[in-house]
């Protein structure tokens, strides 16, 4: 299938793109918009179940420098008291509006660190970055091998791995709405790093490219054959052969923000990229509330992609307060739902919990160095181009230059600029100055 035409127009000349903030008031076709441009991949807080708060939390640990930073992240780690030598990452990416540590508040994942002794790092974007510090997974600029927020994550994986002692071959990602979005951006722009992946409520790699694609992906979404699915993510990294690292997909059924569709475009994406039909291998219910798992790969338990569907929830991360051993998470905020607890089934599927062994990975063909600095490119256009190609972000009317946040002013084709970049992902005004 052809890629999708994107379904909301571009902006006339003349006429700037209007944009706004989450609200619950606004209208269904005005949050659409919004969510179109980075402002929340999130949905309406009736969509959570029996509000339960987190327990008081230990603060996590912030790391100051941790190498190369082009996508102008923050890195937190939580550290269990005891963590192994040679132990297992595991990288967690919040949603829009969130933070790391309602991240970790909330998702119930610190809970298995410390039961199962893995180091959790958890990347933090800024309002700098995205107005409502959603991850900028349809901005060209922060989704490709060695730029951007990608590259700043893929940086936080070699600095545990120097910091830390963890294993290099047992580096996870996992992230919720815009999160997982990035996480798909992550096993496809680094396959090599990542044994595994769990992408929440997310959406495909190579889906969005720009504001107005990126609000068709998210919802109808976009439809492709698996084999379109799967070019996207090797031209990603050309010429890598693989492992390629194994997924597991978690979606609710309800899901009125991040149509539920993405589900099945992500399995066909990453079936296809393993070589695998779209068709199970064996399916089953887990939790107490029967979410449907389909698992496809010829080994029971060490599936090379997961689909699992969660009845009756909407948009956010499946939890399940309390203290048993399959519980975890608390829902006392937005999208974290009442159901079952996702955060003890995806440690199970990354081979976390000491009940199964992950294939051999062969160990990262990149250094764990920062990536590599390249010469200062510019580039003259509208700030309407500048948008489209990732150079620049919008608020409102106006458009920002990635990285710097200078004003660019109104966001139109009208109005043009020089942006220099320097280094990768990061832009700043250069008319009349650059070369």
């Amino acid at each position: 299938m052809p890629y999708v035409t994107p379904s909301h127009p571009a902006p006339s000349p003349g006429r700037p793109r209007r944009g706004g903030r989450w609200s619950r008031t606004v209208s269904a076709l005005a949050a659409a918009v919004t969510l179109a441009t980075g402002a929340a991949l999130l949905s309406p807080a009736t969509e959570a179940r029996a509000a339960v708060a987190p327990k008081a939390a230990a603060a996590l640990e912030r790391v100051s420098n941790f190498g190369a930073n082009p996508g102008a992240l923050t890195m937190y780690v939580h550290r269990p008291a005891a963590l192994p030598a040679k132990a297992p990452v595991v990288v967690a990416l919040h949603g829009c509006t969130q933070s790391a540590q309602l991240y970790a508040d909330n998702s119930g994942l610190n809970t298995f660190a410390d039961r199962h002794g893995f180091l959790v790092v958890y990347a933090e974007t800024t309002t700098a970055n995205n107005a409502n510090k959603c991850f900028n997974w349809f901005q060209p600029g922060d989704t490709r091998r060695g730029q951007g927020e990608a590259a700043s994550i893929r940086q936080m994986v070699a600095h545990a791995t120097t910091a830390y002692g963890t294993d290099p071959a047992k580096a996870h990602v996992t992230g919720l709405s815009a999160g997982g979005a990035m996480t798909s951006v992550m096993l496809a722009a680094y396959p090599e790093v990542f044994a595994a992946g769990a992408v929440v409520a997310g959406i495909p790699y190579g889906c969005g490219v720009d504001v107005v694609s990126a609000f068709s992906c998210m919802s109808p979404g976009a439809d492709r054959t698996p084999a379109a699915w799967a070019q996207a993510v090797r031209d990603a990294h050309p010429g890598f052969a693989g492992p390629w690292p194994r997924v597991a997909i978690w979606h609710g059924d309800n899901d009125a923000t991040v149509a539920p569709r993405n589900a099945d475009e992500l399995r066909d994406q990453w079936t296809a990229v393993h070589g695998l039909g779209q068709t199970p291998s064996r399916t089953s219910t887990i939790g107490p509330n029967n979410t449907r798992r389909s698992e496809y790969g010829p080994t029971p338990g060490q599936a090379a992609v997961e689909v699992d569907k969660v009845p009756g929830i909407g948009h956010g991360t499946p939890v399940a307060p309390g203290s048993g051993p399959e519980q975890c998470g608390a829902t006392g905020t937005q999208h974290f739902i009442a159901s079952i607890c996702s955060s003890y089934w995806i440690t199970e599927f990354f081979g976390l919990d000491g009940t199964t062994t992950e294939p051999p990975v062969d160990p990262p063909t990149d250094p764990p160095t920062d990536p590599p600095t390249e010469p200062a490119a510019c580039w003259t256009a509208s700030n309407y181009e500048h948008v489209r190609a990732g150079r620049a972000t919008t608020t409102g009317s106006y458009a920002y230059a990635k990285g710097s946040g200078q004003n660019l002013g109104l966001y139109n084709t009208f109005v043009t600029h020089t942006l220099k970049e320097s280094p990768a992902g990061h832009y700043t005004i250069a008319t009349g100055s650059c070369p």
